[in-house]
Protein backbone atom coordinates (compact mmCIF):
# COMPACT_ATOMS: atom_id res chain seq x y z
CA UNK A 1 0.00 0.00 0.00
CA UNK A 2 1.23 3.24 -1.21
CA UNK A 3 2.44 5.96 2.02
CA UNK A 4 -0.50 8.27 2.41
CA UNK A 5 0.82 11.92 2.72
CA UNK A 6 -0.96 15.09 3.23
CA UNK A 7 0.26 18.66 2.50
CA UNK A 8 -1.17 21.33 4.22
CA UNK A 9 -0.29 24.48 1.75
CA UNK A 10 0.27 24.69 -1.79
CA UNK A 11 3.76 26.96 -1.44
CA UNK A 12 6.91 26.24 -2.61
CA UNK A 13 7.71 23.84 0.41
CA UNK A 14 4.48 22.35 -0.08
CA UNK A 15 4.49 22.01 -3.96
CA UNK A 16 8.10 20.58 -3.95
CA UNK A 17 7.32 18.20 -1.32
CA UNK A 18 3.99 16.83 -3.20
CA UNK A 19 5.81 15.99 -6.69
CA UNK A 20 8.66 14.67 -5.26
CA UNK A 21 7.04 12.29 -3.08
CA UNK A 22 4.41 11.50 -5.90
CA UNK A 23 7.73 10.84 -8.21
CA UNK A 24 9.20 8.39 -5.41
CA UNK A 25 5.39 6.71 -5.50
CA UNK A 26 3.62 7.90 -2.45
CA UNK A 27 -0.31 8.54 -2.62
CA UNK A 28 -0.17 12.36 -2.54
CA UNK A 29 -3.33 15.37 -1.63
CA UNK A 30 -2.73 18.33 -1.20
CA UNK A 31 -4.54 21.07 0.79
CA UNK A 32 -5.02 24.43 -0.42
CA UNK A 33 -7.08 27.49 0.60
CA UNK A 34 -6.07 30.35 -1.52
CA UNK A 35 -3.60 30.23 -4.88
CA UNK A 36 -1.62 27.62 -5.63
CA UNK A 37 1.79 28.91 -5.27
CA UNK A 38 1.15 30.00 -1.92
CA UNK A 39 2.07 33.83 -0.44
CA UNK A 40 5.14 33.59 -3.06
CA UNK A 41 3.08 33.79 -6.08
CA UNK A 42 0.28 35.62 -4.96
CA UNK A 43 1.21 38.41 -2.25
CA UNK A 44 5.07 38.32 -2.06
CA UNK A 45 8.10 37.05 -4.19
CA UNK A 46 6.25 37.28 -7.50
CA UNK A 47 4.39 40.77 -7.31
CA UNK A 48 7.20 41.99 -5.51
CA UNK A 49 9.91 41.64 -8.11
CA UNK A 50 7.62 41.88 -11.23
CA UNK A 51 7.07 45.77 -9.60
CA UNK A 52 10.73 45.70 -8.73
CA UNK A 53 11.70 44.90 -12.43
CA UNK A 54 9.01 47.66 -13.67
CA UNK A 55 11.02 50.44 -11.41
CA UNK A 56 14.28 49.01 -12.86
CA UNK A 57 13.45 50.34 -16.37
CA UNK A 58 12.46 53.60 -15.05
CA UNK A 59 15.75 53.63 -13.41
CA UNK A 60 17.58 52.52 -16.68
CA UNK A 61 16.09 55.37 -18.55
CA UNK A 62 17.40 57.74 -15.58
CA UNK A 63 20.99 56.58 -16.42
CA UNK A 64 20.76 56.98 -20.14
CA UNK A 65 23.17 59.85 -20.39
CA UNK A 66 25.45 57.41 -19.29
CA UNK A 67 25.02 55.15 -21.80
CA UNK A 68 24.98 57.83 -24.41
CA UNK A 69 21.66 57.99 -24.72
CA UNK A 70 19.17 60.45 -24.08
CA UNK A 71 15.76 59.46 -22.90
CA UNK A 72 12.33 61.52 -22.37
CA UNK A 73 12.03 59.10 -19.16
CA UNK A 74 9.32 56.67 -18.32
CA UNK A 75 6.01 57.06 -16.38
CA UNK A 76 3.86 54.43 -14.15
CA UNK A 77 0.98 52.99 -15.39
CA UNK A 78 -0.34 52.10 -12.08
CA UNK A 79 -3.55 49.99 -13.89
CA UNK A 80 -1.25 48.24 -16.09
CA UNK A 81 0.75 46.81 -13.70
CA UNK A 82 -1.76 45.62 -11.58
CA UNK A 83 -2.94 43.53 -14.68
CA UNK A 84 0.64 42.25 -15.56
CA UNK A 85 1.11 41.30 -12.07
CA UNK A 86 -2.02 39.19 -12.14
CA UNK A 87 -1.21 37.74 -15.62
CA UNK A 88 1.65 36.97 -14.03
CA UNK A 89 0.35 35.34 -10.61
CA UNK A 90 -2.75 33.55 -12.57
CA UNK A 91 0.20 31.93 -15.36
CA UNK A 92 2.68 30.48 -12.51
CA UNK A 93 -0.85 29.20 -10.53
CA UNK A 94 -2.03 27.78 -13.77
CA UNK A 95 1.52 25.89 -14.41
CA UNK A 96 1.73 24.55 -10.82
CA UNK A 97 -1.68 23.38 -11.12
CA UNK A 98 -1.00 21.69 -14.40
CA UNK A 99 2.44 20.01 -13.06
CA UNK A 100 0.79 18.46 -10.07
CA UNK A 101 -1.68 17.13 -12.27
CA UNK A 102 0.92 15.46 -14.72
CA UNK A 103 2.24 13.99 -11.27
CA UNK A 104 -0.95 12.18 -10.11
CA UNK A 105 -0.91 14.84 -7.11
CA UNK A 106 -4.60 15.11 -5.54
CA UNK A 107 -5.65 18.82 -4.99
CA UNK A 108 -8.32 19.76 -2.71
CA UNK A 109 -9.38 23.39 -2.63
CA UNK A 110 -9.86 24.25 1.42
CA UNK A 111 -8.92 24.82 4.85
CA UNK A 112 -7.16 21.70 6.68
CA UNK A 113 -7.00 21.00 10.00
CA UNK A 114 -6.05 18.14 12.49
CA UNK A 115 -8.87 16.11 13.74
CA UNK A 116 -6.26 13.70 15.90
CA UNK A 117 -2.44 12.95 15.06
CA UNK A 118 -2.99 11.08 11.76
CA UNK A 119 -6.55 12.63 10.36
CA UNK A 120 -7.00 15.60 8.49
CA UNK A 121 -10.01 17.63 8.35
CA UNK A 122 -10.61 19.46 5.23
CA UNK A 123 -13.90 22.20 4.71
CA UNK A 124 -12.96 22.59 0.79
CA UNK A 125 -13.94 25.85 -0.99
CA UNK A 126 -17.48 24.25 -2.26
CA UNK A 127 -19.18 23.51 1.32
CA UNK A 128 -18.13 20.03 1.42
CA UNK A 129 -16.21 18.23 4.70
CA UNK A 130 -13.07 15.67 4.01
CA UNK A 131 -12.02 13.80 6.33
CA UNK A 132 -8.24 12.32 5.41
CA UNK A 133 -6.28 9.73 6.86
CA UNK A 134 -2.43 10.01 6.75
CA UNK A 135 0.69 8.43 7.37
CA UNK A 136 3.10 11.48 7.45
CA UNK A 137 1.53 15.13 7.22
CA UNK A 138 3.47 17.93 6.21
CA UNK A 139 2.60 21.39 7.15
CA UNK A 140 3.71 24.63 5.29
CA UNK A 141 1.07 27.18 5.94
CA UNK A 142 3.88 29.94 5.43
CA UNK A 143 3.69 33.39 7.36
CA UNK A 144 1.42 36.75 7.35
CA UNK A 145 2.74 40.14 7.53
CA UNK A 146 3.35 41.47 11.42
CA UNK A 147 0.32 44.18 12.26
CA UNK A 148 1.32 45.49 16.13
CA UNK A 149 -0.75 47.08 18.34
CA UNK A 150 -0.12 50.66 17.87
CA UNK A 151 -1.23 50.99 13.94
CA UNK A 152 -4.45 50.29 12.60
CA UNK A 153 -4.29 49.34 8.99
CA UNK A 154 -7.15 50.75 6.73
CA UNK A 155 -5.62 49.64 3.10
CA UNK A 156 -5.46 53.42 2.15
CA UNK A 157 -3.11 55.30 4.55
CA UNK A 158 -1.99 52.32 6.37
CA UNK A 159 -1.66 49.56 4.45
CA UNK A 160 0.82 46.13 5.50
CA UNK A 161 2.81 44.74 2.48
CA UNK A 162 0.26 42.79 0.56
CA UNK A 163 -1.54 45.86 -0.22
CA UNK A 164 0.73 47.44 -2.37
CA UNK A 165 1.18 44.97 -4.86
CA UNK A 166 0.42 47.76 -5.92
CA UNK A 167 -1.03 50.11 -4.07
CA UNK A 168 -4.29 51.97 -4.74
CA UNK A 169 -2.48 54.87 -5.93
CA UNK A 170 1.64 55.76 -5.96
CA UNK A 171 2.22 57.39 -2.48
CA UNK A 172 3.62 61.09 -2.52
CA UNK A 173 5.29 60.24 0.59
CA UNK A 174 5.99 56.97 1.98
CA UNK A 175 7.36 56.30 5.26
CA UNK A 176 8.43 52.59 5.26
CA UNK A 177 8.24 51.40 8.55
CA UNK A 178 11.29 48.57 8.82
CA UNK A 179 14.87 48.06 7.70
CA UNK A 180 14.85 44.44 7.12
CA UNK A 181 14.91 43.08 3.44
CA UNK A 182 11.48 43.63 2.36
CA UNK A 183 11.60 47.09 4.40
CA UNK A 184 14.73 48.27 1.68
CA UNK A 185 12.80 46.44 -1.20
CA UNK A 186 9.95 48.98 -0.69
CA UNK A 187 11.99 51.73 -0.37
CA UNK A 188 13.51 51.42 -3.77
CA UNK A 189 10.77 50.37 -5.61
CA UNK A 190 8.55 53.44 -4.71
CA UNK A 191 11.64 55.45 -5.00
CA UNK A 192 11.72 54.41 -8.62
CA UNK A 193 8.37 55.10 -8.90
CA UNK A 194 9.04 58.70 -8.18
CA UNK A 195 7.76 58.67 -4.21
CA UNK A 196 9.62 60.86 -1.71
CA UNK A 197 10.72 57.78 1.06
CA UNK A 198 11.56 57.73 4.48
CA UNK A 199 12.65 55.10 6.26
CA UNK A 200 12.55 54.15 9.93
CA UNK A 201 15.58 51.91 11.12
CA UNK A 202 15.08 51.03 14.47
CA UNK A 203 18.87 50.65 14.96
CA UNK A 204 21.89 52.02 13.44
CA UNK A 205 22.29 50.23 10.15
CA UNK A 206 19.37 49.42 7.62
CA UNK A 207 20.04 45.16 6.87
CA UNK A 208 20.60 44.53 10.69
CA UNK A 209 22.43 41.09 10.74
CA UNK A 210 23.95 42.04 7.61
CA UNK A 211 27.69 42.67 6.78
CA UNK A 212 27.99 46.61 7.66
CA UNK A 213 29.94 46.90 4.39
CA UNK A 214 26.94 46.13 2.57
CA UNK A 215 24.33 48.21 4.92
CA UNK A 216 26.96 51.34 4.36
CA UNK A 217 26.43 50.87 0.41
CA UNK A 218 22.70 50.46 -0.05
CA UNK A 219 22.32 53.65 2.92
CA UNK A 220 24.76 55.38 0.54
CA UNK A 221 22.72 54.76 -2.19
CA UNK A 222 19.94 55.76 -0.83
CA UNK A 223 21.06 58.66 0.62
CA UNK A 224 22.14 59.52 -3.09
CA UNK A 225 18.56 59.07 -4.31
CA UNK A 226 16.85 61.47 -1.59
CA UNK A 227 15.90 58.57 0.92
CA UNK A 228 15.44 59.88 4.58
CA UNK A 229 16.81 57.65 7.10
CA UNK A 230 15.93 57.88 10.46
CA UNK A 231 17.93 55.22 12.20
CA UNK A 232 17.59 54.57 15.68
CA UNK A 233 13.98 55.33 16.01
CA UNK A 234 11.30 52.78 16.46
CA UNK A 235 7.90 53.42 15.34
CA UNK A 236 5.55 53.54 18.16
CA UNK A 237 2.09 55.00 16.48
CA UNK A 238 0.88 55.75 13.72
CA UNK A 239 -1.86 58.86 13.33
CA UNK A 240 -4.01 59.16 10.15
CA UNK A 241 -4.94 62.69 8.68
CA UNK A 242 -6.86 64.33 6.20
CA UNK A 243 -4.33 64.32 3.69
CA UNK A 244 -1.73 61.32 5.08
CA UNK A 245 -0.21 60.28 8.33
CA UNK A 246 2.12 61.00 11.36
CA UNK A 247 4.47 58.23 12.56
CA UNK A 248 5.49 58.89 16.06
CA UNK A 249 8.86 57.08 17.18
CA UNK A 250 10.46 55.98 20.79
CA UNK A 251 12.68 59.33 20.79
CA UNK A 252 10.07 61.91 20.14
CA UNK A 253 10.75 62.26 16.80
CA UNK A 254 7.93 62.65 14.70
CA UNK A 255 7.76 61.88 10.75
CA UNK A 256 5.16 63.06 8.22
CA UNK A 257 4.10 61.56 5.09
CA UNK A 258 1.15 60.63 2.58
CA UNK A 259 1.25 56.81 3.41
CA UNK A 260 3.01 54.00 5.59
CA UNK A 261 3.93 51.02 5.19
CA UNK A 262 4.15 48.31 7.76
CA UNK A 263 7.91 45.70 6.88
CA UNK A 264 8.53 44.69 10.59
CA UNK A 265 8.66 41.40 10.00
CA UNK A 266 6.33 37.69 9.66
CA UNK A 267 3.61 36.03 12.06
CA UNK A 268 3.58 32.32 11.33
CA UNK A 269 -0.02 30.55 10.22
CA UNK A 270 -0.03 28.37 13.01
CA UNK A 271 -3.96 29.14 14.43
CA UNK A 272 -6.75 26.90 12.91
CA UNK A 273 -4.75 23.61 12.40
CA UNK A 274 -5.43 21.65 15.39
CA UNK A 275 -1.64 21.36 16.29
CA UNK A 276 -3.26 20.63 19.94
CA UNK A 277 -5.49 17.67 19.14
CA UNK A 278 -2.54 16.42 16.83
CA UNK A 279 0.03 16.69 19.70
CA UNK A 280 2.44 19.37 17.88
CA UNK A 281 4.06 21.78 20.36
CA UNK A 282 5.01 25.17 19.18
CA UNK A 283 7.06 28.09 20.25
CA UNK A 284 7.00 31.48 22.10
CA UNK A 285 6.39 33.25 18.76
CA UNK A 286 4.58 30.48 17.21
CA UNK A 287 6.32 28.36 14.99
CA UNK A 288 6.39 24.35 14.64
CA UNK A 289 10.06 23.70 15.95
CA UNK A 290 12.12 21.22 13.69
CA UNK A 291 14.46 18.80 13.65
CA UNK A 292 17.20 18.70 10.59
CA UNK A 293 14.69 16.63 9.21
CA UNK A 294 11.78 18.90 9.28
CA UNK A 295 10.13 16.51 11.71
CA UNK A 296 8.18 18.45 14.36
CA UNK A 297 8.14 16.40 18.29
CA UNK A 298 5.36 14.12 16.56
CA UNK A 299 8.13 12.04 14.24
CA UNK A 300 5.63 11.51 11.28
CA UNK A 301 4.40 15.18 11.27
CA UNK A 302 6.69 17.66 9.45
CA UNK A 303 6.68 21.73 9.13
CA UNK A 304 8.81 23.25 6.22
CA UNK A 305 8.89 27.20 5.21
CA UNK A 306 8.01 30.39 6.95
CA UNK A 307 5.80 27.88 9.28
CA UNK A 308 9.39 26.29 10.46
CA UNK A 309 11.36 29.34 11.80
CA UNK A 310 13.69 29.00 9.58
CA UNK A 311 15.31 31.04 6.58
CA UNK A 312 12.13 32.91 5.13
CA UNK A 313 13.37 31.83 1.16
CA UNK A 314 11.32 30.47 -1.17
CA UNK A 315 14.18 28.68 -1.82
CA UNK A 316 15.11 26.88 1.53
CA UNK A 317 11.20 26.43 1.88
CA UNK A 318 11.51 23.86 -1.76
CA UNK A 319 15.04 22.46 -0.71
CA UNK A 320 13.20 21.71 2.72
CA UNK A 321 9.97 19.85 0.95
CA UNK A 322 11.78 18.00 -1.46
CA UNK A 323 14.07 16.53 1.97
CA UNK A 324 10.91 16.01 3.61
CA UNK A 325 9.62 14.12 1.09
CA UNK A 326 12.68 11.91 0.45
CA UNK A 327 12.57 11.24 4.30
CA UNK A 328 8.90 10.22 4.38
CA UNK A 329 9.90 7.45 1.94
CA UNK A 330 12.56 6.22 4.01
CA UNK A 331 15.47 7.68 1.31
CA UNK A 332 18.01 7.97 4.05
CA UNK A 333 20.91 7.86 1.95
CA UNK A 334 24.00 9.98 1.67
CA UNK A 335 21.90 12.49 -0.76
CA UNK A 336 19.63 13.29 2.14
CA UNK A 337 22.48 15.48 3.77
CA UNK A 338 21.07 17.78 6.76
CA UNK A 339 20.57 21.36 5.39
CA UNK A 340 22.96 24.05 6.52
CA UNK A 341 20.94 26.66 6.60
CA UNK A 342 23.42 29.19 7.20
CA UNK A 343 25.01 28.29 4.08
CA UNK A 344 22.07 29.38 1.93
CA UNK A 345 22.23 31.90 -0.48
CA UNK A 346 19.93 34.72 -0.56
CA UNK A 347 19.41 37.96 -2.42
CA UNK A 348 17.58 41.21 -2.14
CA UNK A 349 16.04 43.05 -4.96
CA UNK A 350 17.23 46.54 -4.13
CA UNK A 351 19.37 48.63 -6.74
CA UNK A 352 22.40 47.99 -6.49
CA UNK A 353 21.43 44.35 -5.90
CA UNK A 354 22.94 42.40 -2.66
CA UNK A 355 23.75 38.76 -2.35
CA UNK A 356 25.12 36.75 0.22
CA UNK A 357 26.11 33.09 1.51
CA UNK A 358 28.31 31.59 3.90
CA UNK A 359 29.81 33.35 6.78
CA UNK A 360 29.54 36.83 7.19
CA UNK A 361 33.08 38.79 8.19
CA UNK A 362 31.34 39.85 12.02
CA UNK A 363 30.27 36.44 12.55
CA UNK A 364 34.01 35.17 11.69
CA UNK A 365 35.67 37.85 14.21
CA UNK A 366 32.32 36.61 16.93
CA UNK A 367 34.22 33.27 16.15
CA UNK A 368 37.86 33.89 16.99
CA UNK A 369 37.77 32.97 13.10
CA UNK A 370 40.55 33.58 10.98
CA UNK A 371 39.96 34.84 7.68
CA UNK A 372 41.38 36.32 4.41
CA UNK A 373 39.13 38.90 3.25
CA UNK A 374 39.33 39.65 -0.51
CA UNK A 375 37.44 42.81 -1.99
CA UNK A 376 37.46 43.51 -5.26
CA UNK A 377 35.26 46.91 -6.34
CA UNK A 378 32.95 46.57 -9.13
CA UNK A 379 34.48 49.59 -10.51
CA UNK A 380 37.32 47.72 -11.96
CA UNK A 381 35.63 45.15 -13.94
CA UNK A 382 34.85 46.26 -17.61
CA UNK A 383 31.29 44.46 -17.77
CA UNK A 384 30.13 47.36 -14.96
CA UNK A 385 31.94 49.93 -16.87
CA UNK A 386 30.06 49.45 -20.22
CA UNK A 387 26.84 48.72 -18.61
CA UNK A 388 26.94 52.07 -16.95
CA UNK A 389 26.99 51.21 -13.11
CA UNK A 390 29.46 49.87 -11.83
CA UNK A 391 28.39 51.00 -8.11
CA UNK A 392 29.11 48.43 -5.52
CA UNK A 393 32.13 45.50 -5.16
CA UNK A 394 32.62 40.94 -4.44
CA UNK A 395 33.82 40.34 -1.05
CA UNK A 396 35.16 36.93 -0.19
CA UNK A 397 36.29 35.06 3.05
CA UNK A 398 38.29 32.49 2.65
CA UNK A 399 40.64 30.02 5.21
CA UNK A 400 43.99 31.97 5.28
CA UNK A 401 45.89 28.58 5.73
CA UNK A 402 43.85 26.61 2.65
CA UNK A 403 42.23 29.03 0.77
CA UNK A 404 38.68 27.21 1.22
CA UNK A 405 36.08 29.81 0.42
CA UNK A 406 34.08 30.27 3.84
CA UNK A 407 31.38 33.00 2.40
CA UNK A 408 30.87 35.96 0.68
CA UNK A 409 28.79 39.47 -0.07
CA UNK A 410 28.08 40.84 -3.32
CA UNK A 411 26.77 44.53 -4.03
CA UNK A 412 26.12 45.09 -7.87
CA UNK A 413 24.35 43.98 -10.81
CA UNK A 414 23.14 40.60 -11.08
CA UNK A 415 24.20 40.00 -7.63
CA UNK A 416 21.62 37.81 -7.51
CA UNK A 417 23.02 35.19 -9.96
CA UNK A 418 26.62 36.33 -8.99
CA UNK A 419 26.46 34.85 -6.13
CA UNK A 420 25.98 31.32 -7.38
CA UNK A 421 29.80 30.91 -8.23
CA UNK A 422 30.31 31.53 -4.21
CA UNK A 423 27.91 29.42 -3.37
CA UNK A 424 28.96 26.98 -5.77
CA UNK A 425 32.32 27.12 -4.21
CA UNK A 426 31.00 27.15 -0.65
CA UNK A 427 29.05 23.47 -1.17
CA UNK A 428 31.89 22.02 -2.85
CA UNK A 429 33.93 22.91 0.66
CA UNK A 430 31.66 21.49 2.08
CA UNK A 431 30.89 18.17 0.15
CA UNK A 432 34.93 17.49 0.57
CA UNK A 433 34.89 18.79 4.51
CA UNK A 434 31.72 15.72 4.65
CA UNK A 435 33.69 12.60 2.65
Amino acid sequence: MPVRFVIIGGGPAGIQAATHAARLGAEVTLVERDIMGGAANLWDCIPSKAMIATGGVIGVTGRGRALGLTCTGATLDLPALAERIGMISGYLERSVTDLLTSQEVRVVRGRGTFKGPRQVVVETSEGRVLELDADAVLLSTGSRPRVPDWAEVDGRRVLITRQAYPPPEVPEHLVVIGSGVTGVEFVHMFRSFGSKVSLIVSRQQVLPGKDPEVAAALEGDFLSTGVVLYKGARATGVTVKDDGVIVECNDGRMVDGSHALLAIGPVPNSEGLGLAEAGVEVDGGGYVPVNQHCQSNVSHIYAAGDLSGKLPLASVASTQGRKVAEHVMGLHTRQHRHLAYDKAASAIFTEPEIADVGLAEAEAFALGRKIRVTKVPFAANARALIDGDSRGFVKILSDPATGVVLGGSIVGERAAELISVIALALAEALAEAAE
